[in-house]
């Protein structure tokens, strides 16, 4: 299978989701970039988009190769109450950035937004809205393909996240940071999808917090729960890069591994690529990954899915199927690691012989 090339005229999120084609998102920005020394761990807001555009655009180049079709605004926390006088003019940075990459490939830019710092303190409707609906009217001004709200805890401040993104009468995607026990004041998966869909999205899922495997018991339950309500909606799941089996309801930011300890937890690529056949298998057609997700990850969900889209992403040219590559290895052993069935069947080692495979939560 040959890998794409330029495309033609871009059909809309939607139009690609009715026609069952399987939309691939993006990766892991903050964390990314916090590693090459772009953005600062503990307020992970994207001044980066101003300070270092080459960097943020080397990033979403690397996702647009890797087989990626939507380019993702770096606008996280990039609200009026985290960025003051600077959110407007990195909202705009982020978009222009976006939709130059975008350009280069068959990928639609989602303008983005996610919880605000004020709804813990002050559940104040109109004050978050008004947040909200700045970040919304640059979106509009730079003509946003669709928008994503993201990275919630608690579905009321979504509902009123999908509220506002409505107004602009472009498609909105929503997805919560939470995991088969639901959101912080304990409404359900199933009760989540359903509030959100009722909103007005069109695409509901999970992001962020929980590992690949978490995520898609998440998913399932809230497929569930819109069949129980006659609801539809597509499904969209972003989960983090790496293995959290052992988190508590916040996710991985109760691990004592967050932020700077998570390496020895990052998903292998054939993790990603069971990931992706799982939660095709689910229902779910927009698939991507979030924190820790590096573009090899989101080249091997385009790899696995290969079949159902009919092309290999541009960064499989130097990318042998299943380890394919290995068989020129002067070593014949590891000449026999050239097949789906050894990558498959791996248990890899961490390579730390005193440290746990687990860790306890903090409280």
């Amino acid at each position: 299978m040959a890998p794409a090339g330029r495309p033609g005229a871009k059909k809309g999120i939607l139009e690609r989701l009715e026609s069952g084609e399987v939309v691939i998102g993006d990766g892991s920005f903050l964390i990314t970039l916090e590693k090459r020394g772009y953005v600062k761990a503990g307020f992970w807001t994207p001044e980066a988009v101003i300070e270092h555009p080459d960097a943020v655009r080397q990033l979403h180049m690397e996702f647009l190769r890797a087989g990626s079709n939507v380019m993702q605004t770096f606008t996280f926390s990039a609200s009026e109450d985290n960025m003051e006088s600077k959110w407007e003019d990195v909202n705009a940075a982020a978009c222009d950035l976006a939709r130059e990459v975008a350009g280069k490939g068959d990928a639609l830019v989602a303008g983005g937004i996610c919880q605000t710092s004020v709804y813990k303190y002050h559940k104040d409707e109109a004050r978050i809205k008004k947040l909200f609906r700045l970040q919304l009217e640059v979106f509009v001004q730079k003509n946003v393909d669709f928008l994503i709200a993201e990275y919630f805890e608690h579905v009321e401040e979504a509902v009123w996240a999908v509220e506002v993104l409505k107004e602009s009468h472009r498609p909105v995607a929503v997805t919560m940071c939470i995991g088969p026990e639901g959101g912080m004041h304990d409404v359900t998966p199933g009760e989540c999808a359903v509030r959100l869909v009722k909103a007005g999205a069109s695409i509901v899922g999970v992001n962020c917090r929980f590992g690949p495997e978490t995520s898609l018991k998440t998913m399932k339950l809230m497929k569930e729960g819109l069949e129980r309500a006659g609801l539809k909606a597509y499904l969209m799941v972003q989960p983090l890069g790496f293995h959290t089996p052992d988190c508590g309801k916040e996710g991985f930011v109760d691990l004592p591994e967050y932020p700077f300890g998570l390496e020895p937890r990052v998903a292998t690529r054939w993790d990603i690529q069971k990931y992706a056949r799982e939660a095709y298998n689910l229902g779910v057609r927009y698939i991507g990954g979030c924190c820790g997700f590096e573009p090899y990850h989101i080249r091997a969900i385009a790899e696995e899915l290969a079949p159902e889209r009919g092309f290999l992403p541009l960064a499989s040219e130097k990318h042998g199927s299943w380890g394919s590559g290995l068989d020129m290895h002067t070593k014949p052993w590891v000449r026999a690691r050239a097949r789906r069935e050894y990558w498959e069947n791996l248990l890899p080692a961490s390579g730390r012989p005193f440290c746990p495979s687990l860790s306890k939560p903090d409280d």
